[in-house]
């Protein structure tokens, strides 16, 4: 999916949802501790570590094969074998969540592959549902 901006916060990606039907804008602070990506959902603001796009990439790269997203809320359990899952496993590189803000940790699924797409790293399916993700 074509990007706009170059993820800084004076210049945000302005991106969509796997399924096309939602933007938001995300960027990456460095400077935060731990460093974040930062995104924003209408006025909603989620954190998540910012080493989460190197960890989920190398994952995908050994994994070797689309991967289902599987997004879903944090009060709502995470399908096993999705990237949800994985972004918040105690098996993960993080040893669980990469979502930074209690009670806006899920939804990882939705959120950071479309980052990894835009960046050239994973190439993004676009249908109605049940999407999936894999390296490139």
């Amino acid at each position: 999916m074509p990007t706009k901006g170059k993820g800084t916060k004076d210049d945000p990606w302005i991106l969509k949802t796997p399924p096309g039907t939602s933007e938001f804008e995300a960027y990456k602070d460095e400077a935060a501790d731990p460093p974040v990506v930062v995104v924003w959902v209408g006025k909603t603001e989620l954190k998540y570590q910012l080493r989460c796009i190197d960890d989920l990439h190398k994952m995908l790269k050994s994994k070797g094969d689309w991967m289902p997203l599987g997004s879903s809320d944090e009060q709502k359990p995470a399908e096993e074998g999705t990237v949800e899952a994985w972004g918040r496993s105690p098996k993960n590189p993080v040893g669980g969540w990469y979502g930074i803000k209690k009670g806006l940790r899920g939804r990882f699924a939705n959120y950071i592959p479309p980052i990894l797409e835009a960046l050239g790293l994973a190439e993004v399916e676009h249908n109605p549902r049940n999407n999936r993700m894999r390296a490139l």
